[in-house]
C-alpha cells in the first residue's frame, strides 16, 4: 500500500480496506497491516481482489474522494466517486483545457519533450554500457538529429511543426535501434518502424508492449476521471484512447529499454514469433506469455521517480502522471510535469 500526492494505492494482492471511525484500514487475513486517517486522502485505488467495505465506498462517496477498482494487472473496474470530483466536472475542464490553444501547445511540446529526450537518453546510456557503438556514426548521427529537434521543441508554436519534428526524431531513432543488440542481431534486425502489421520480431515485441502500456495507462485516466478518449495531439477517431496515446509517448523509452534487455539477455527468442501468410511476424502463445510475465515484473520494479523524489512501483507510474495531468487540468499546478528517465 503506497500514498502518493494524496492518492492511496492499495496493491496487495488479498488486502481488504475498511473504516474504523475516521480511519482506512488495510486488513490481510484479518490481521490490520496499515492504518491512515480518511481526512487526509483525496483518492484511493484498489488493485485488490478483495476490494473494500460498504461503509468506505458510502464515506468516499460522502466526502467526494474518488475510489476506484482495479484487477491486481491494472485493468479499470470501476469507480465510486462523489459529485464535486464526478467524472462530469473533470471532463468539461478537460474540453475547456485542451481548447485553449497555449494549453494546448504547453502539453504538447511537455509530452513530445519527454518522448525525445528519454529516447536521447537511452542511447547515451547505450553508447556507454556497450563498446561496439561507442564509435558508431549512425548512433552519433542520431543523437545529433534529437538533440537538434529538442531544442526545437520548446520554442515551436506550430503543432504540424511539432509533429514533423517527433516523426523525423523517431524516423531516426528506429533506423540505429537494432544496432543496440548484442545478441540475436540477426534474428531481431529491423527496416525502421512498422506498425499494421509489424513484419518483423523486434516491431512485433514493440507494438505488443505499446498496447500493453497505453490500456495500462486508459485505465489511470479512467481513475482520476479524465476521458481518455479526448486526447490533443493524436487525432481523435472513434474508439481510440487519443489521451492515453499522448501520454504513452513518456513511456516508450521505457518499453523499448524492456525491449532490448529481453533480446539481449535471450528472454525472448525466434521460436516466440509466428510469421502470418500475409508478412506480418506477430508474438505466439508462448511468447505472449513470456512477454507478459516481463512486463508485470517490470511493473513490480521499484524505481525513484524523477518529480516525486519517492520510490515507487514502476507499475503506479501512470496513475502518478494521470494525477499530475488532471491536477494542470483542473488548473492546480501551470505546467504538467512530463515523465523524462535517465
Amino acid at each position: 500500500m503506497r500514498k502518493l500526492l494524496n492518492t492511496l494505492y492499495v496493491t496487495r494482492e488479498q488486502g481488504y480496506l475498511s473504516l474504523d471511525g475516521e480511519n482506512v484500514v488495510l486488513l490481510e487475513a484479518g490481521k490490520e497491516l496499515v492504518r491512515l486517517p480518511f481526512s487526509n486522502l483525496e483518492s484511493i485505488y484498489c488493485f485488490n481482489y478483495l476490494g473494500c467495505s460498504p461503509a468506505l465506498m458510502g464515506k468516499c462517496a460522502k466526502e467526494n474522494v474518488g475510489l476506484c477498482f482495479l484487477s491486481p494487472e491494472g485493468r479499470f473496474l470501476a469507480r465510486v466517486t462523489g459529485e464535486t470530483k464526478g467524472n462530469v466536472y473533470l471532463r468539461v475542464q478537460q474540453i475547456q483545457t485542451f481548447a485553449d490553444s497555449e494549453k494546448r501547445l504547453s502539453l504538447i511540446r511537455a509530452l513530445i519533450a519527454a518522448k525525445i529526450k528519454n529516447t536521447k537518453n537511452l542511447l547515451l546510456r547505450s553508447r556507454r554500457d556497450y563498446a561496439s557503438i561507442q564509435e558508431d556514426d549512425a548512433v552519433s548521427h542520431c543523437l545529433s538529429v534529437l538533440s537538434a529537434n529538442l531544442c526545437k521543441v520548446e520554442n515551436e508554436a506550430d503543432i504540424d511543426v511539432l509533429r514533423g519534428l517527433e516523426g523525423e526524431s523517431a524516423k531516426a531513432y528506429f533506423y540505429v535501434f537494432d544496432r543496440l543488440f548484442t545478441q540475436q542481431k540477426d534474428d531481431f534486425h529491423m527496416n525502421g518502424r512498422t506498425k499494421r502489421p509489424p513484419l518483423d520480431k523486434t516491431n512485433a515485441l514493440l507494438s505488443f508492449l505499446y498496447t500493453i502500456c497505453t490500456n495500462d495507462i486508459a485505465s489511470a485516466l479512467e481513475c482520476v476521471g479524465l476521458d481518455p478518449y479526448i486526447g490533443v495531439f493524436h487525432t481523435l477517431r472513434p474508439g481510440r484512447v487519443s489521451l492515453a496515446c499522448d501520454v504513452v509517448e513518456e513511456f516508450r523509452a521505457i518499453i523499448e529499454r524492456m525491449v532490448i534487455s529481453s533480446v539481449n539477455l535471450k528472454q525472448i527468442q525466434p521460436k516466440d514469433f509466428d510469421t502470418q501468410v500475409s508478412g506480418a511476424v506477430l508474438l505466439n502463445d508462448d511468447g505472449r506469455k513470456k512477454i507478459l510475465s516481463l512486463w508485470q515484473n517490470k511493473k513490480r520494479e521499484v524505481l525513484l521517480h524523477p518529480i516525486l523524489k519517492e520510490k515507487v512501483e514502476f507499475g503506479l507510474f501512470p496513475y502518478v502522471q494521470a494525477n499530475l495531468l488532471a491536477k494542470y487540468v483542473r488548473g492546480e499546478i501551470a505546467a504538467y510535469p512530463n515523465l523524462t528517465v535517465e
